[in-house]
């Protein structure tokens, strides 16, 4: 399965950079997140809770960043265990462009699902897929661009 968009938030690149390796913020943003501890040199382990359909299940998970080409792009690499739900693992080429209007954030994604998540069907997960990851970029957006203009 492959997703990808593009954001544009109100921030110079190096703002955003910042808030793209921060563990509070990135937990702030990823919907479902119940934990996520670790820094951008030794990877990110998370705990989300979520529900695929009919499944629900609480995925345990290790992201580490590779191919970092600061503030310009990286690689985010994971994979997450779901017990009996099955697997998820994937990667994704983030890369941060200045704009106009502050910073362009494009993403496009790759990821595979295994147990029974493969049994949903891709109309489902794939449509699982793109609304978390609409609702993670437009958190993020919301987290870098702040309440007002002290951001």
């Amino acid at each position: 399965m492959e997703l990808s968009g593009k954001q544009v938030i109100a921030a110079d690149r190096d703002a955003v950079w910042t808030h793209l390796n921060d563990a509070e913020t990135l937990k702030a943003c990823i919907p479902g997140c119940q934990e996520l501890t670790g820094t951008p040199e030794e990877g990110f382990d998370a705990v989300v809770k979520q529900k695929v359909g009919p499944v629900q299940a609480t995925f345990k998970g290790h992201v580490t960043l590779e191919n970092v080409n600061a503030p310009e792009s990286y690689t985010l690499v994971g994979e997450g265990k779901g017990g009996v739900a099955g697997f998820a693992k994937g990667s994704a080429e983030v890369s941060l462009a200045p704009v106009a209007e502050g910073t362009e954030l494009t993403y496009a994604v790759e990821a595979k699902v295994g147990g029974k998540l493969a049994q949903l069907g891709s109309r489902v997960v794939g449509g699982f897929a793109r609304k978390m990851a609409d609702s993670f970029f437009e958190n993020f957006k919301a987290q870098v661009e702040g309440p007002g203009e002290d951001a």
